[in-house]
């Protein structure tokens, strides 16, 4: 023990250096007892990890041969793998910027309006719902029948209000019926139409509850001067009976089938049959073969394969977005709280656009928080998991692979490869500190300013 000398000559006795205190006026073993359990779990729970992963990356299969780098090499040479590092590269960029760019539009537009606050309550509600619950939601959303998926209801929807689509997939004549197959799907007449003489383009294959809400009772043409004329029914009634190449009361015209007539492989003249099935050709149809094309027994249109091989990771996205993008609103819009109103109102006075003043002074007084939002999504998407796993089918998760993916399909699949799933652990952690430097280093700058 020491003495210190005080004024007046008096000693006092210093305590020992194990009972100092800190700068905070805790004693030191007191910090490093309350410390000591939290430094144990970090322990336990990251540095450990980490240090076994990177040291099982160097191993084989099997976990007892030395494998070096090979483990890494098959990396960037496996296809499967390369094409989740793409895809992680597509995740990086497109998703990020999308749900910030997303944000500060929300955010900027919805700082007038009354009804902003409601607005961005309902942006952020997706944030309440788990990885998991959103994957099971965009998996219906993205079913490819219309009837079940909303994206597909919603695209055919807007598909048929500028196109039609084609009504009678399954139709086709019976052997009695004065039609043939003309090839490539198309039906043709049996012999040549005369001017004069109704001619008849019976069909069947399709169910009278399936015909187009259009469609009205079948109705036999009159014959006209110098035309040819016709009609295009249904040859089978409901309920059954009628008789085959017969118009029956009960039978329903093919409303809007296409007519042509064909005279050398030429397509000299074409039309469409009304709701009552009847059509009329000029006379230059005289002689000429009538012709059903393909185009009337296509398929229905159902819209577009969401999950297919070529849409799926800009849908999975597109899911992501959905979620994250009440985030960065959020985020930004306390951010531009804090914006002082004296420079935006300056900028307006000085005659500056409501547009420059966006990109002039907004935009550069929210870089901080924007910087903030980016990173944190990037660092976020680099881990994606639960969406690709959930959403992609199984014919297409090749296609919409990610690392983190990958790393539990190698790690835990059928044919696991501990070491492969370790490398894979190691390159997304290699991936992630980049960025998380970046961070630092921005957040000692700005505590800096």
């Amino acid at each position: 023990m020491t003495t210190v000398a005080k004024a007046g000559g008096a000693a006092e006795p210093t305590p020992p250096a194990d009972r100092r205190k800190s700068v905070t006026g805790t004693r030191k073993t007191v910090a490093v007892a309350f410390l000591l359990p939290a430094l144990v779990l970090l322990g336990a729970l990251v540095v450990y990890p980490i240090g076994y992963s990177l040291y099982r990356s160097f191993f084989d299969q099997a976990g007892t041969g030395f494998a070096g780098l090979d483990n890494y090499q098959e990396i960037f040479t496996d296809d499967t793998i390369l094409t989740a590092v793409k895809n992680n590269a597509i995740w990086v960029v497109v998703a990020p910027t999308v749900s910030t760019v997303l944000g500060l539009i929300f955010a900027v537009l919805t700082e007038r309006v009354r009804w902003g606050t409601a607005f961005k309550l309902i942006v952020f509600m997706p944030m309440a719902i788990s990885m998991l619950a959103a994957g099971i939601i965009f998996r219906l959303v993205y079913e490819q029948d219309p009837d079940r998926g909303v994206a597909n209801a919603v695209w055919v929807g807007v598909h048929d209000t500028f196109a039609e689509s084609a009504g009678y997939p399954n139709a086709r004549p019976l052997p009695v019926h004065p039609l043939k197959p003309g090839g490539g799907g198309s039906f043709v007449t049996k012999a040549p139409v005369t001017a004069g003489q109704p001619a008849l383009l019976p069909l069947v294959g399709v169910a009278p509850a399936n015909m187009p809400d259009g469609a009205k009772p079948a109705k036999a043409a009159e014959p006209e001067d110098g035309k040819i004329t016709g009609t295009a029914w249904l040859d089978f009634p409901r309920g059954g009976g009628g008789k085959p190449n017969v118009v029956d009361a009960k039978e329903l015209g093919l409303d809007g089938l296409t007519v042509e007539a064909v005279k050398g492989g030429k397509v000299v003249a074409s039309t469409r049959a009304g709701p009552d099935g009847t059509f009329s050709l000029p006379e230059s149809a005289a002689g000429a073969e009538l012709r059903l094309p393909a185009s009337n027994f296509a398929g229905q249109y159902n819209g577009v394969n969401w999950l297919g091989p070529t849409l799926v990771t800009p849908a999975i996205i597109g899911s992501y977005v959905w979620m994250w993008a009440g985030f960065a609103m959020v985020l930004i819009a306390a951010g531009l709280a804090s914006v002082p109103r004296e420079l935006l109102e300056a900028a307006r006075v000085d005659g500056a656009t409501e547009w420059q003043v966006f990109r002039r002074v907004t935009v550069p007084l929210l870089a901080p928080v924007l910087a903030v939002v980016l990173v944190t999504l990037m660092i976020n998407v680099l881990k994606i998991f639960d969406l690709v796993f959930i959403i992609a089918p199984g014919s297409a998760q090749d296609d919409a692979n990610v690392l983190a993916l990958q790393l539990y399909r190698s790690s835990f699949g059928t044919d696991s490869h501990l070491g492969l799933g370790s490398a894979i652990a190691v390159l997304l952690l290699l991936l992630v500190i980049p960025v998380m430097l970046f961070n630092i280093r921005r957040m000692r700058r700005e505590s800096r300013r």
